[in-house]
């Protein structure tokens, strides 16, 4: 076990991140996907500022400076409020099963973000682990009518969420490497090792407090926006499902995350953290009572080959 700690850890993280998909479709239709939004990371924002107050003893992220608030708010506005709020639209219309599959675009996303803006290659490898990602998916949500003619199984409107959840996460991704390497150049050369390792958690917290202001302004600006968070905050269930949603989200699917890849290869802990898909096809179909059919889980198995060759080429 103790080998292979890193490997465990990537497990947890991918079953941590199955209770978050479960729990945030719950908040969602519970209190709405805005208001699960803004309560879930003015949530997480309280509980980085208090892990970073034990551990470098300062609640806040220490060394950030402007450019680093400008690249974490860009990865912020980009993954956060524009990715999540279609990630959580997307459980609303299609669940957090299909809303997860179209998750693995993420690493297509991001690869074709490095490029674009980066400047990082993209080989023949990843085009080929980008084309099996995308016949897994489409074996998921395509079928053939009487006629030989090619349909959707799912809602346009869930599909095109998905796409948009998985595409503003890899970008974000991207867009957060970029906010990490002005990070890591502003901490003086004499910063404690705490200091250091806190960094992705100091890293996560800017994008947190960007995404609940980003998700407050569209709540403000909606009819019954504040009223709804009102209403939110008062559900007791709600509330229950929100927290749950962050615990398992931020809190400790976050931060396993980070543990994770210093103790596994990246690669392998990436590729194992991604199994959510997989993990939460039997507790949705149990629990909600759907059907699943052979070829969805041939699109899963073939999806999840194509994410693994992304990471193992």
């Amino acid at each position: 076990m103790v080998n292979h700690l890193g490997e465990f850890i990537s497990l947890l993280v991918a079953v941590s991140w199955t209770f978050s998909a479960w729990y945030a479709d719950k908040s969602s239709r519970r209190i709405g996907s805005l208001p699960t939004n803004v309560i879930r990371l003015a949530m997480a924002t309280v509980f980085l500022g208090a892990l970073l107050w034990v551990s470098v003893g300062k609640p806040y992220p220490v060394y950030a400076d402007r450019d680093t608030w400008i690249w974490m708010g860009l990865s912020a506005m980009v993954g956060y409020v524009f990715g999540d709020f279609c990630l959580f639209n997307c459980y609303l219309s299609i669940g957090p099963r299909f809303g997860q599959l179209l998750m693995t675009l993420a690493p297509p996303a991001a690869a074709i973000a490095g490029w674009a803006l980066l400047g990082e290659s993209l080989s023949w490898k990843s085009a080929f682990a980008m084309a099996v990602t995308l016949g897994g998916i489409a074996i998921s949500i395509l079928s053939r009518d009487k006629d030989h003619h090619f349909r959707l199984t799912l809602p346009l409107k869930g599909i095109l969420l998905g796409v948009g959840a998985g595409v503003g996460q890899g970008v974000g991704l991207v867009l957060s490497k970029v906010g990490m390497e002005y990070y890591n150049a502003a901490v003086p050369s004499g910063a404690s090792e705490a200091t250091m390792f806190m960094l992705p958690f100091a890293s996560t917290m800017i994008r947190a407090i960007i995404g609940f202001a980003g998700f407050l302004l569209i709540l403000s600006l909606r009819k019954d926006g504040l009223p709804s968070l009102g209403r939110a905050v008062r559900d007791g269930q709600g509330m229950k499902y929100a927290s749950l949603l962050t615990l398992f989200g931020p809190a400790v699917g976050v931060s396993l995350s980070l543990m994770a890849v210093r103790y596994a290869n990246a690669g392998i802990a990436s590729t194992l953290m991604a199994l959510t898909p997989v993990l939460i096809i039997l507790p949705d179909a149990l629990i909600n009572k759907k059907r699943i059919s052979l070829k969805e889980i041939a699109g899963v198995a073939v999806t999840m080959t194509g994410v693994s060759l992304f990471f193992l080429l």
